[in-house]
């Protein structure tokens, strides 16, 4: 269910503020897209700005439009777009498309991001590139989990996801397992759509968001080796957490993921393909992270705003 929010902020800023609509956002839900808005729409507070759903200076729509909105001043937030041949994925993406040919701004999350839409879109004339970010304030007053059977190892490894195939479970898994240290575990958090038992891999189902934070304030390692992710939140938030990241090289996950990751090669030509059925990894393939990005949501508030204004 879409929501548009109306609210005044409680703090003011220097400069120009905005009122702001919120479009194709439900902040009661903790998907990728939605629960980044919840980040985005409290710093915006934070920052003096307020939300409107009339009378608005421009609309932030995510992914795309259900409202009819003019396309002057309408800035479209774009993670990616449908190209599983398993699905028509032309239909899934008209409403998209419409959205970005009429959107007066496009703000991509990664450069990933990009290059997967204007492959299939065509190029926009204007456009940023604005990584996502994590609340630090916040994750500063996280302390890591404490559990029984968790502190008896020396080192924590984890993940999560909502897991479907490209995620690839089985992958971050067989990781793990080739690359532990004696005394190591994995925590799995989200409902797995793969199951392997084994004395050191816990799963812990479904965590709320502080939980899943100290977990990753537990972790030394985060393992996210799915497949042509555009800007994986889970990764944003473990980084910022002091996790190191691990993960592959299709996709904009490495982007988000630090110059001290470990990036496993994979490759991907930017044509339709079997989403759900990923290649498999060369663990020992090996490349240097090139990538580094501010994941602090203060600063990335201020790019949306600089780029909106």
């Amino acid at each position: 269910m879409k929501q548009c929010l109306e609210y005044e902020s409680k703090k003011s800023m220097k400069g120009q503020t905005l009122k702001i609509r919120l479009e194709n956002v439900n902040l009661n839900s903790n998907s990728g897209p939605n629960s980044f808005a919840q980040k985005l729409v409290k710093e915006f507070q934070i920052q003096g700005h307020s939300f409107a759903s009339k009378d608005y200076d421009s609309a932030l729509c995510f992914i795309e439009d259900h409202s009819n909105l003019a396309g002057k001043n309408l800035y479209q937030r774009l993670d990616g777009i449908y190209f599983n041949t398993q699905f028509n994925y032309d239909m899934q993406n008209s409403n998209i498309l419409k959205t970005y040919q009429k959107a007066q701004g496009i703000i991509f999350q990664s450069n990933f991001s990009k290059k997967l839409v204007t492959s299939f879109f065509g190029p926009h004339p204007n456009t940023i590139i604005i990584h996502n970010g994590a609340n630090l304030d916040l994750i500063e007053k996280i302390e890591p989990i404490k559990n029984n059977i968790i502190d008896r190892y020396e080192t924590v490894w984890s993940c999560a996801a909502t897991w479907r195939p490209h995620k690839r479970l089985k992958d971050n898994i067989e990781y793990f397992l080739e690359h532990k240290g004696q005394n190591d575990c994995l925590v799995i958090a989200g409902k797995p759509d793969y199951f392997y038992k084994d004395p050191n891999i816990f799963y812990v189902g479904e965590l709320n968001y502080e939980k899943l934070l100290s977990v990753y304030k537990k972790s030394k390692y985060f393992i996210h080796l799915g497949w042509l992710d555009n800007c994986p939140n889970v990764v944003v938030d473990a980084r910022a957490c002091g996790s190191q990241i691990i993960c592959c090289s299709a996709g904009g996950t490495q982007e988000v993921a630090g110059l001290d990751a470990t990036v496993v090669e994979d490759n991907w030509d930017f044509k339709p393909t079997r989403l759900y059925e990923p290649p498999t990894l060369d663990f020992s393939k090996k490349i240097k992270n090139k990538y580094d990005s501010c994941y602090d949501i203060r600063e990335v508030a201020k790019k949306y705003i600089e780029f909106i204004k």
